[in-house]
């Protein structure tokens, strides 16, 4: 793997953490309890959140009484997470794109906008191939992604954010591929400055990514699970099951 890669770098500091430390628990919640009251996944189910960041979805669905893993890129992210670790929840430093050996899941989630991070539609494709061949047949896949659609339409194009003692400036452009957030701030008397870099995939483009391997059941465009519309839908949310 490329040690460049923007999201092995960004997402393991200390400064991601502080600019999103104000994640929405309770939202959360309430998704995580509508995704399974549509799953219906028997109690004996093996879960996998894949890239699970600091562990807030896979500590909900462990406490539904699924066990369950999570897995994230940043070690930083995972250090955090193992906090919460029981004998049915456990968490694990993985790149995405690879298998995770000896393991099957009868569902595995991909949850708030944690794809797309990559150049080229092949790690996409590698991603989408792995977890096929992680989940027992029948299997469930959930993505949950942004709209990309409504979020072009409306982009910030500059915002500051002023999180303890540090001010984040932020400047976010779209390249007809990629949507872009370029972060800068300072600290210690030191600049900072990291890009965010996510495709802006739209339903078509996740229905010819997961065609091979998945068949689509339904989508979702917002937490509490009402229909997608790409005009204004806030989320776009994929549940899809594997062919075999």
């Amino acid at each position: 793997m490329n040690q460049k890669e923007w999201f092995a770098e960004w997402f393991d500091t200390s400064y991601y953490h502080q600019l999103y430390q104000n994640r929405n628990e309770e939202e959360a919640a309430l998704f995580i309890s509508n995704l399974l009251q549509f799953l219906s996944l028997p109690k004996s189910s093996k879960l996998l959140d894949l890239a699970c960041g600091k562990g807030r979805h896979a500590v909900r669905l462990n406490s539904f009484g699924y066990e369950v893993l999570g897995v994230d890129l940043a070690a930083n992210s995972i250090q955090e997470a193992s906090k919460f670790s029981n004998e049915t929840l456990s968490f694990a430093t993985h790149d995405m794109r690879e298998v995770i050996e000896n393991k099957s899941f009868d569902a595995i989630f991909n949850l708030f906008t944690s794809f797309g991070y990559f150049d080229h539609e092949r790690e996409n494709e590698k991603v989408c191939a792995s977890i096929a061949q992680m989940l027992a047949p029948k299997g469930k896949l959930i993505i949950d992604f942004m709209n990309a659609e409504k979020v072009i339409q409306q982009l910030v194009t500059e915002e500051v954010k002023q999180v303890g003692n540090l001010v984040f400036n932020l400047e976010r452009r779209y390249d007809g591929t990629h949507i872009y957030k370029d972060i800068r701030f300072q600290d210690k008397g030191q600049d900072f400055h990291f890009t965010e870099r996510v495709q802006a995939l739209k339903l078509e483009d996740f229905k010819r990514l997961l065609d091979k391997e998945f068949t689509i059941l339904e989508t979702f465009g917002s937490f509490d699970l009402q229909p997608f519309a790409a005009a204004n839908s806030d989320r776009l949310i994929v549940i899809a099951e594997r062919k075999i």
